[in-house]
């Protein structure tokens, strides 16, 4: 089995020295084995590592890793617990990231120049790689371009985006609360069950806001041609006034 010094693991791992350190004081990491004087770690420790890291990559905190890399280790539900986190943690989304330069969105989105790009990475539609811009929607980041066509103006269509996110955002939440009425937790003993009531919430979810956008839209669009059919109405004639 490979050793490895504490420079190298956290070299290996992307991470820092301090980081390891911190993992080990909180139970997160196993302490080293020592080779004379020398602290020594192995594979077992490379992949906790690196099994941590995307843990916290997928935004859980230090306090959740160690409930359960716990049960991992008793072995308790251990499979359950991962097979769960993969299922709510992964791509809720077919859609492939792509990379675009900074020119090619300049001339998409007809930007006077390229810093506009940086509200994309603001809104985390955009994110920055060597080269230029990794798209991560390009359906997204099409609509955009296809409202820009159209004669939107820019700071519209950033606005419009950011209200569509705190819209769906709050729609997402009221999902989420359903399901964690049925969908047992974590620590219950029903986690490949959990695992499969997730996997099919995904599309559901969507179905049902494509369903309900498609009568929203279609509501309020006829609302707003009935307003406009209502004001280019021509004003009634005035009646003739009768002679004393």
């Amino acid at each position: 089995m490979a050793q490895y010094s504490i420079e190298a693991l956290a070299s290996r791992t992307g991470s820092t020295v301090r980081n390891v350190r911190a993992y080990q004081d909180r139970g997160l990491l196993a302490p080293p084995g020592r080779k004379g004087r020398h602290a020594v770690y192995d594979d077992m420790h490379l992949a906790r590592m690196r099994l941590i890291l995307e843990l916290l990559k997928r935004g859980y905190s230090l306090s959740s890793i160690k409930d359960l890399l716990d049960a991992q280790q008793r072995g308790e539900r251990a499979n359950g617990v991962l097979g769960l986190v993969n299922e709510v943690t992964g791509p809720w989304s077919d859609e492939e990231p792509t990379v675009m330069t900074s020119d090619e969105l300049v001339r998409m989105y007809r930007l006077p120049n390229a810093t506009k790009n940086d509200v994309g990475v603001e809104l985390g539609v955009l994110e920055k790689v060597d080269g230029g811009y990794r798209v991560l929607s390009p359906r997204l980041l099409m609509v955009g371009a296809q409202l820009r066509q159209a004669g939107v103006p820019l700071m519209d269509v950033i606005s419009h985006l950011k209200m569509l996110r705190q819209a769906m955002e709050a729609v997402a939440e009221q999902f989420v609360r359903l399901g964690a009425r049925y969908v047992p937790g974590p620590r219950s003993k029903r986690l490949p069950e959990a695992a499969d009531i997730v996997r099919r919430l995904r599309p559901l979810a969507q179905a049902a806001v494509d369903a309900e956008l498609a009568r929203a839209m279609r509501l309020a669009a006829t609302r707003q041609l009935a307003r406009e059919l209502a004001l280019a109405e021509p004003a009634a004639p005035a009646k003739p006034r009768r002679r004393a």
